[in-house]
């Protein structure tokens, strides 16, 4: 079992999911809606102690759904009143870790065949922070047995999870790594400095590599996909459009200038003027609207459009990237 969130409305609701084995391949359902405040099941007699309301128990058993030890505890767990989190956590660890070292993990025999590999470079920068993956094919398969018996859906939620550790500024390298961009190019700076390559040409790799990936059945391993872009490649679109590269370091600056000195360097606008009167056309609005709206009024504009916009729902492929562009070089003059 696991916890799994969806935004509805704006607002995230919680339910508890289970993966379960059918004809060879790990699908899921869902078992009990927490709405969304999970809080609300759990109940505190005194002191420390908490229990989970009988009433989600008596749902899952009526679902023929058994618990094992501290399963609803592991998933009502961050919604636990902090003071008796904190005063629990030690005790509740070196439980867990004794349990694991007692038990063999069944979960250690996957074959790496298993692994899909959007899924390896995931876990790999996620836990190792690396970038430059290359020669991912010699990693320790230890290293993706968490990935072993889950269903698409369960392994999608733990990768949520997971994504909470990234500083804003890694938003898009991460985007850029996991879908191998670098693969596309020859320039020797493309593992380590992205920000340097011919954008476009980045982005319309993007674009194309999530659009295989959507398609992609082999992947979704049973769950249902449609013409429209699936809700859990919505976040890596917006992670590698709506952000930037980290700042610049001296010594990119360096090479940038460097290699500027030593080619027809082609700026993406010619001019602020045509800059803006480009993106008015892009977006449908005058320069002069475009330079009053804010930072916000901005964002919200950009994904109005590219809705409308985007290869998946029908758009132009071409104006989809100028859009993007436009975007990202006009949210660079709003504060």
């Amino acid at each position: 079992m696991y916890l799994a969130q969806r935004k509805i409305n704006g607002q995230t609701h919680y339910s508890i999911r289970e993966s379960y084995l059918h004809k060879n391949q790990f699908l899921s359902r869902n078992l009990v809606d927490l709405g969304i405040d999970p809080a609300q099941y759990i109940v505190y007699p005194g002191g420390n102690s908490f229990y989970i309301n009988e009433s989600v128990e008596e749902q899952l058993i009526d679902m023929d759904v058994y618990l094992e030890n501290d399963e609803l505890e592991d998933i009502f767990w961050h919604f636990l009143d902090p003071d008796i989190r904190r005063s629990i956590e030690t005790f509740r660890n070196r439980q867990k870790n004794l349990k694991h070292r007692q038990v063999p993990s069944a979960k250690q025999t996957a074959a790496p065949s298993e692994f899909h590999i959007f899924d390896q470079r995931r876990i790999l920068y996620l836990r190792c922070g690396r970038t430059n993956q290359q020669n991912i094919a010699c990693v320790p398969h230890k290293l993706f047995q968490v990935l072993t018996d889950k269903s698409r859906d369960e392994i999608e939620q733990m990768f949520m999870e997971m994504e909470k550790i990234l500083a804003v500024r890694e938003y898009k390298t991460y985007a850029y790594v996991i879908f191998n961009l670098q693969d596309f190019f020859t320039q020797w700076f493309a593992q380590t400095a992205p920000k340097l390559l011919e954008q476009k040409a980045v982005d319309e790799h993007f674009v194309e590599g999530i659009c295989r990936l959507n398609s992609d059945l082999a992947f979704w391993g049973g769950m249902e996909t449609g013409d429209s872009l699936n809700e859990y490649l919505v976040r890596y679109a917006v992670m590698y459009f709506d952000y930037d590269y980290a700042p610049k370091s001296f010594i990119e600056e360096y090479i940038r200038t460097f290699i500027n000195s030593r080619r027809d360097y082609r700026s993406s606008f010619k001019s602020r003027k045509a800059n803006l009167e480009e993106a008015g056309a892009l977006f449908k609005e005058t320069p002069e609207e475009l330079k009053k709206m804010t930072r916000k009024d901005l964002v919200r504009l950009y994904r109005k459009r590219i809705q409308k916009l985007h290869p998946d729902k029908g758009g132009d492929h071409d104006k989809f990237i100028k859009l993007s562009r436009a975007y990202h070089q006009l949210l660079r003059t709003k504060t």
